[in-house]
């Protein structure tokens, strides 16, 4: 009789594996979902949505979150967080006028001249996103603490390099990582969709990817494992302060200037947000780089959607909170049992 008690009956545990199911679908298909039912809205009620131009305009705005979020997904994968991209963003963004202006290297021939203003404040960056993973891993300091540095330091590096003032230029070569288009799309974007697919690949297809994922979801098990942990921290905060570093080259080609006040500001914010939304565990363990990029065009079309149609941003920004709040509730369900 026990035995028989504890038993489920046949209706109770259909519907339990019913739940499970819808779950798993709502963690699994619900930023698809979200992202189709916001086209379709705009298809409908929004004036002028299928234009040129305003597909234009959103793929340009999304292409810099998405690059920095890449980052913040292989990081948040491991189990931290990376508060710096944004400072990261205004570092190399502050650093890549001086070199173009001969400020800081003296005159250059033009060519070598935008080669190291491309390559010098990307490595700057990645080499302080690797600060940030020696202080996670020798310094066992927490992510968001040992991140928090550079949040607030980096800034005022930037600020110091510039003097505080806005850098104004003109080099056509060098804006067309902004500017420039292949095959009629914004150079950002073929970047934007590049890394996300490199991305993709190395968490799906290596082993690098895998320790990613091993680091994660059981830090003791992984070193157990074999698993270099430190050595996987040290490349993501790498990964992500050189892919910050990029971003912020996009940002201020696009506005043919740099303002170490300005540059990524809240970039940090709206990275995590396209991580959660797109479906990735903030506790790490499994990530996903084509949910957050999906999670980035959902956060991006969500706000254009509600400006488009009256509401204040200020209303946007409660909504795209809100939307975060959903997703990381879908995140716990599809975890339940």
């Amino acid at each position: 009789m026990a035995e028989i008690t504890l038993q489920k009956r046949p209706g109770e545990a259909a519907a339990v594996r019913t739940r499970r199911r819808i779950k798993a679908l709502a963690r699994g298909w619900g930023a698809p979902l979200a992202l189709v039912l916001l086209l379709a809205f705009n298809v409908l009620f929004t004036p002028n949505f299928l234009t040129w131009q305003t597909f234009f305009v959103n793929l340009t705005q999304v292409a810099t979150i998405v690059i920095v979020a890449t980052g913040m997904t292989l990081v948040i994968a491991t189990g931290g967080i990376d508060l710096s991209v944004g400072s990261l963003m205004a570092i190399a963004g502050a650093l890549a006028p001086l070199i173009l202006s001969g400020a800081l290297t003296g005159p250059l021939d033009p060519g070598l001249a935008v080669a190291l203003a491309f390559v010098l404040p990307v490595l700057a960056a990645g080499l302080f996103g690797l600060f940030n993973g020696v202080l996670v891993t020798r310094f066992a300091i927490q992510p968001i603490v040992a991140t928090l540095v550079l949040f607030i330091a980096g800034r005022g590096i930037a600020q110091v390099m510039t003097n505080g003032n806005l850098q104004t230029f003109s080099n056509p070569s060098f804006q067309w990582i902004g500017l420039g288009r292949i095959l009629g799309l914004p150079v950002q974007a073929v970047l934007m969709v590049a890394i996300v697919a490199l991305a993709a690949w190395i968490l799906r297809r290596t082993v690098f990817g895998r320790h990613v994922l091993a680091t994660g979801g059981n830090e003791p098990a992984a070193r157990l494992a074999g698993v270099p942990v430190t050595g996987v921290k040290l490349a993501v905060y790498a990964i992500s302060g050189l892919l910050s570093g990029l971003a912020g080259l996009v940002v201020i080609a696009i506005n043919s200037s740099s303002d170490a006040n300005l540059i990524g500001l809240g970039m940090e914010l709206d990275a995590i947000a396209a991580v959660a939304v797109g479906g990735t565990l903030l506790t790490g363990g499994r990530a996903s780089v084509v949910g957050t990029l999906l999670g980035a065009l959902i956060i991006q079309l969500l706000r254009y959607t509600l400006l488009a149609n009256g509401v204040p941003d200020a209303a946007a920004l409660v909504v795209k909170a809100a939307a975060i709040l959903l997703a990381v509730w879908i995140q716990r369900q599809g975890e339940g049992r």
